[in-house]
């Protein structure tokens, strides 16, 4: 099977509406490459990715040309008793009566407890003998240990889709490496969400374009796309493609996937440097400042959040702020200015005025309100 999974979550638009004809033109192309892997959920683009795909692809191709994966979002029900007639909606709106895969969306400690209230994953495992589900499985954003946590407790998963990338690779703020060892250590292939860090690392900025550009190669997110297909374990990779121009650079570099160079490598390595390089907070992540702090703030993961933020204008960022490393620790806001945290840094960091800066860009809208 050929890596390249088409996201169904940035298509094209005209006139702030699905431009079909853009995306059923995509989707020929697309299969006609040789590429069948196709992922939504039913809260993307709005609530219509689902029927996007229906009109589409499902209406237009046989159901064993193509592999659909969709999601079950915690905004969608509330009890174990809505989700059979959800899934059954979604099959309805797709178009399809079975799924190939069907991932629990999103997981972290505070949803996995909500899915586990619900017996999400029981109703998911049962769907699956009935033959509704080919493959039961997660995507995931938060820590390593909370991912063990999961499939520890439900080894019935069969696939984990993580956010994978080489710059959050060694990110403490999404521990990507170290989420994707977890995988690795049960045995779970991995599908590669977010793999072009929501497009900045093809649109790098000019000292680390020029690295890539020197190696006379494929444009910056073909190198992305490689570094990710190029994992042991790495099923799929993803990528939200919204326009023919990126289908067709991301098929170009995947249709005959290379491995890294050693050269490209150091190439990857040196962009990541310059990255960080860039960041707002010099912060090394040592967590002596953790242990002491009266309101349980984890510092450094605040910090790594914003200069992701500010530096690669990523989204997901928010998600990780409000839903993983705020969830039973203190926000930037909590913060009592006692001063304990200043004095054993390392690097000297004004740390409580930081921490305002921190909560006025991820908390500003709720102090609107």
């Amino acid at each position: 099977m050929l890596k390249l999974g088409f996201g169904i979550m940035r298509m094209p638009l005209y006139e702030g509406k699905i431009d079909d004809k853009e995306f059923s033109e995509m989707v020929d192309a697309f299969m006609e490459n040789g590429f069948h892997y196709f992922d939504t959920a039913h809260v993307y683009q709005g609530g219509e990715s689902e029927r996007a795909l229906q009109r589409c692809l499902t209406s237009r191709y046989p159901r064993d040309s193509y592999v659909l994966t969709d999601k079950l979002t915690d905004t969608c029900f509330d009890s174990q008793e809505e989700i059979r007639p959800l899934f059954e909606k979604q099959l309805a709106i797709c178009g399809v009566d079975y799924f190939d895969y069907y991932l629990m969306h999103a997981q972290n400690a505070d949803l996995f407890a909500k899915y586990k209230r619900c017996q999400a994953y029981e109703t998911a495992l049962a769907l699956k003998e009935e033959g509704k589900i080919r493959h039961f499985g997660i995507s995931f954003h938060d820590r390593p240990e909370v991912l063990e946590q999961i499939l520890i407790e439900y080894p019935q998963i069969e696939v984990v889709q993580i956010q994978f990338n080489y710059v959050d690779y060694e990110d403490p703020a999404v521990e990507s490496r170290k989420c994707y060892e977890v995988c690795r250590k049960y045995d779970k292939p991995v599908i590669v969400m977010e793999p072009v860090k929501g497009g900045s690392l093809a649109a790098l900025p000019e000292e680390g374009r020029k690295v890539l550009e020197d190696l006379r190669g494929g444009s910056p997110a073909s190198y992305a796309l490689r570094f990710a297909a190029d994992q042991e374990g790495v099923m799929m990779v993803l990528s939200g493609m919204s326009n023919m121009e990126q289908l067709q650079d991301n098929m170009n570099c995947m249709k005959e996937l290379q491995p890294l160079s050693g050269e490209e490598r150091e190439a990857l390595e040196k962009v990541c440097r310059i990255f960080h390089g860039m960041s707002t907070i010099s912060c090394t992540a040592c967590r002596y400042c953790v242990d002491g702090c009266p309101k349980e703030i984890l510092i450094p993961d605040l910090f790594a959040c914003y200069n992701a933020k500010k530096i690669h204008q990523d989204w997901n960022q928010d998600y990780y702020y409000e839903e993983v490393h705020t969830v039973g620790n203190g926000k930037a806001s909590d913060c009592i200015r006692c001063g304990k945290c200043e004095k054993i840094c390392p690097q000297h960091l004004q740390i409580r005025q930081l921490l305002a800066d921190v909560a006025e860009e991820f908390e500003k809208e709720k102090k609107s309100d």
